[in-house]
């Protein structure tokens, strides 16, 4: 059943990737057109399915170290502030409480690591009633759930402008 569940949100991941082209604000500058969106998922269930789709990441050789890991700091391709990496992971959103949070579906689309260091992001999207508006994401290091193998993302707000400016 696990098996099912990855493959599953794999498939609906490639899938969304395949609408993302019209699924991004046309507003956005032409090298962003295909990232810092969050794309809505069909999935047959009444659990709120989105591909979050963002740049980040940036030259580890003008990087100190970002993470702190076993109480050094180091650099890690592909996570944190800047924009050199397009990374996309499928999550899903639940309101737990009075918090918005966003929880990974696909294991490993955002990294293999054990941590994942989350920038400041604004996504682009597009609601049911086609109104833009934008979901924020503060910057947060996240650590991967040790039963589940998954992220939660907390901290999570909906806007008619964005929070941040994505670098």
């Amino acid at each position: 059943m696990k098996n099912f569940m990855k493959l599953s949100g794999f498939l609906l991941a490639l899938l969304a990737m395949a609408w993302l082209a019209s699924s991004c604000s046309k507003e956005e500058k032409p090298q962003d057109a295909h990232s810092n969106c969050l794309v809505p998922l069909e999935t047959g269930s009444k659990d709120a399915s989105y591909l979050l789709i963002t740049s980040m990441g940036h030259d580890g050789k003008n990087c100190p170290g970002c993470v702190l890991v076993n109480g050094r700091l180091r650099h890690v391709d592909c996570q944190g502030a800047g924009s050199e990496c397009l990374k996309s992971a499928c999550v899903l959103l639940q309101q737990v409480g009075a918090d918005l949070v966003a929880t990974t579906v696909d294991t490993f689309g955002l990294t293999s690591e054990d941590f994942f260091n989350m920038p400041a992001r604004s996504l682009n999207y597009v609601d049911e009633d086609e109104n833009r508006v934008f979901l924020n994401i503060p910057p947060q290091l996240v650590w991967r759930d040790t039963a589940t193998l998954q992220f939660t993302f907390t901290g999570i707000t909906f806007s008619d402008e964005p929070a941040y400016s994505n670098e």
